[in-house]
């Protein structure tokens, strides 16, 4: 079984597993920063873990929901695991949230899985072979103005006075998934998701790779590509848009402060 395979059969049997928890009624605790996480969450890292590392005890491991191993980092290969990317959503039953898998190689996924189980929707890609959903072959949108284009943002971000150049009017959206948003981009559903917000690696990995693949650029809002499996498995924001916006979105964010 290749690992896209393995990837794959995961998602869907922790999407089951969750959805099932869910039905019984959750157990919800909070973490740092009122982030709050479900006997789900917890239940549907174990079975990834087990399935996951079991099929591949040589890999490394990385997840929301278990404690960082600085082993990981002698790792070539590893794991990114979002065993619920989008709790929030997964709490109040909408259907935005997902299961979101990569394995990472020399710090670049090359294979990557994000299913959205109540949408019944899995969007797939391996490095160098193309993104799909559902087993159809997906490209990024084409749209090369920002006038009238669909965004996945914040609207009182983009409100805010720190812009040197205003937004122009733009449809925008939300979906609590950050995988799930770069998705949509990969699909054409949306032009583009932007977030200057910090993001650990297990929210953009499987991302980065099904946008990439599918012919949308992803970047920090500098630019600069993701690289994962560091010391700290985090990127300082998040810009994820099709060839044609991308350059103009980051024209905007060219005055904004940030990590370095």
């Amino acid at each position: 079984m290749s690992d896209l395979e393995l990837l794959r059969d995961a998602a869907a049997e922790a999407g089951r597993l969750a959805r099932a928890i869910r039905a019984q009624g959750l157990k919800i605790t909070y973490k740092a920063e009122n982030s709050p996480v479900t006997d789900a969450d917890l239940a549907a890292d174990a079975l990834l873990k087990q399935r996951l590392l079991g099929a591949r005890p040589d890999y490394g491991w990385l997840s929301e929901e278990t404690a960082d191993d600085p082993a990981r980092l002698e790792k070539r290969r590893l794991f990114v695991v979002d065993p619920i990317d989008g709790t929030r959503a997964f709490m109040k039953n909408k259907p935005w949230w997902t299961v979101a898998l990569a394995v990472v190689e020399d710090g670049r996924p090359i294979a990557a899985v994000i299913h959205a189980p109540t949408l019944e929707e899995t969007y797939v890609a391996e490095l160098g072979q193309g993104a799909t959903r559902n087993g159809k072959p997906i490209r990024a949108s084409d749209a090369d103005d920002l006038e009238d284009a669909a965004i996945l943002a914040d609207a009182a971000l983009l409100e805010r006075p720190i812009w040197a150049e205003p937004w122009p009017q733009m449809r925008l959206g939300s979906r609590n998934s950050i995988a799930y948003r770069m998705s949509l981009v990969a699909g054409g559903a949306f032009d583009a998701a932007l977030n200057l917000s910090p993001k650990w690696d297990w929210d953009v990995c499987a991302g980065d790779l099904i946008a990439t693949e599918a012919g949308a650029r992803v970047s920090d809002h500098h630019g600069r590509a993701f690289a994962f499996n560091r010391p700290v498995p985090q990127q300082p924001s998040l810009v994820c848009a099709g060839a044609g916006l991308h350059p103009l979105i980051l024209r905007r964010c060219a005055s904004i402060s940030g990590p370095d």
